[in-house]
């Protein structure tokens, strides 16, 4: 049976009438001139400096909020109607944009198929005599995203929506995620209940699982797409409170092996008057770490737990990305690192043959720590050096002389002096000191006298970096 194409009239797709919305229009056609997507991992907040900017006035100024639907009109339009209609029925604007390749829109766009291509860059009969899926997705994605970062700064985006299997899902991403963390990003997927990390990065992009394939409207999808118009809806409405006044923000990196020590550092800068923001060192975590401070959002960094480090040496399940622990330095912040975690390694539930034999210690059912060994803490010692050396901040670097994490210490699974011992020697024979401060410590990491350390040194370092003027 095939599907007919959903015209955007008065009568299938306009909100209830009342006062606020009735003079809303039904169609709009908006020329857009759009440049690329920025390239930064995690853009800044959406927070109270934004919302004081011009991009706010103008949003202010319309009678509605305004989300921006962006999809595949060709294969579900009739899909994307339906959700339409259903934001709508909340009083709430839409635009709809078609990032579709290859059939006929099933439903009218306000931003049409041709005019995302040529934000990418590119022509949209080229895409399709081409024939090639992954190359088009690519495009429309960058496309997608160069019009949603236009709208937003326009003030013509307060949320972003859309649905689709995995490659709508990869279009829908790659426009979401150059968009500042705070604004409303929601996609239902078939891919919501697998692996999410290709689509969700180090963005707050939210997905919803749609139950059954998004391929033709029935009960269910009807319930679930309802609900996600509810959603974003209510995620464009809802602000957060001010928390206070302003504070400069630190970053701080975390694991369970290492949550006393970051728990009484951050106490220790919230009593010093920072507002500290903890990163789960999971892969995604440190990338979500550094990109908000390459957005400036974070302006010194406890880098207290480095494990990412170690999973990307032993391929593990959670690896850092190439720059970790190099961002801070390169834009000159104040740091201060702590070579946390570097005992462990984390695994699946299923070890590689070739670490059988190695000494493993199970942190759940659904992961297994890796001891590193000492030629290990050894390369990792000389990374470290590497990447710290380079910084054009300041920098201390805090050595625990008696264990890396709650597990390493005397008596636990991952003791192992030598390892230990490796990492320290390293450490010392290649941390350029003439650019980086060498603090050892006769604690383990987790001890409050090794946290209070270096938080108090991270606020020397930041006020000095704060008040360069005032510094003799």
């Amino acid at each position: 049976m095939s599907r007919q194409v959903v015209s955007t009239t008065a009568a299938n797709c306009s909100p209830p009438a009342s006062p606020a919305n009735r003079s809303l229009p039904t169609r709009r056609r908006l020329p857009l001139r759009v440049g690329r997507p920025r390239a930064s991992p995690v853009p800044h907040l959406r927070s109270a400096e934004r919302r004081g900017s011009v991009a706010k006035d103008l949003r202010e100024a319309r009678i509605a909020e305004t989300v921006v639907l962006v999809g595949t009109l060709d294969t579900k339009g009739v899909e994307y109607a339906y959700v339409r209609d259903r934001v709508r029925d909340h009083g709430v604007d839409v635009l709809l944009v078609d990032a579709g390749v290859l059939g006929e829109p099933l439903t009218l766009a306000d931003i049409t198929r041709e005019e995302v291509a040529r934000a990418a860059g590119v022509d949209i009969e080229e895409l399709r005599a081409r024939h090639e899926r992954a190359p088009a997705l690519e495009a429309m994605g960058r496309g997608a995203a160069a019009i949603a970062e236009r709208l937003h700064a326009e003030g013509r985006l307060d949320g972003i929506a859309g649905l689709g299997g995995s490659g709508g899902s990869a279009v829908l991403a790659a426009a979401m995620r150059p968009l500042p963390v705070g604004v409303p990003k929601l996609i239902v997927s078939t891919v919501a209940a697998g692996d999410t990390r290709p689509y969700v990065g180090a963005s707050d992009v939210t997905l919803t699982y749609s139950v059954v394939d998004v391929a033709g409207m029935n009960s269910i999808l009807a319930e679930i797409l309802a609900n996600a118009a509810g959603a974003i809806v209510g995620m464009v409405r809802a602000q957060a409170p001010p928390l206070g006044a302003a504070k400069p923000r630190v970053g701080a990196s975390m694991w369970g092996i290492t949550t006393p020590c970051v728990t009484r550092a951050v106490q220790r800068l919230e009593e010093l008057g920072y507002e500290a923001l903890v990163f789960h060192q999971t892969g995604t975590g440190g990338r979500s770490m550094e990109g908000l401070m390459a957005a400036g959002v974070i302006t010194a960094a406890m880098d207290v737990t480095l494990a990412e480090l170690a999973g990307a040496l032993l391929a593990g399940l959670w690896p850092a990305a190439p720059d970790r622990l190099e961002v801070a330095g390169r834009l000159g912040i104040p740091q201060v690192v702590a070579p946390g975690g570097l005992d462990f390694v984390a695994l699946g539930p299923t070890i590689p043959e070739q670490f059988q034999s190695r000494r493993l210690y199970t942190h759940s059912p659904q992961m297994v720590g890796l001891r590193t060994s000492p030629e290990e803490c050894s390369e990792l010692g000389k990374t470290i050096a590497r990447k710290l050396n380079g910084a054009r901040g300041s920098t201390a670097l805090f050595v625990p002389l008696r264990g890396v994490s709650l597990i390493s210490t005397d008596g636990q699974p991952f003791h192992d002096p030598e390892a230990d011992d490796a990492l320290f020697a390293a450490l010392r024979e290649h941390v350029d000191r003439s650019n980086v401060e060498l603090h050892e410590l006769e604690t383990d990491i987790n001890d409050p006298a090794f946290a209070l350390a270096m938080a108090d040194r991270l606020h020397e370092l930041h006020d000095a970096w704060a008040r360069p003027d005032e510094v003799t």
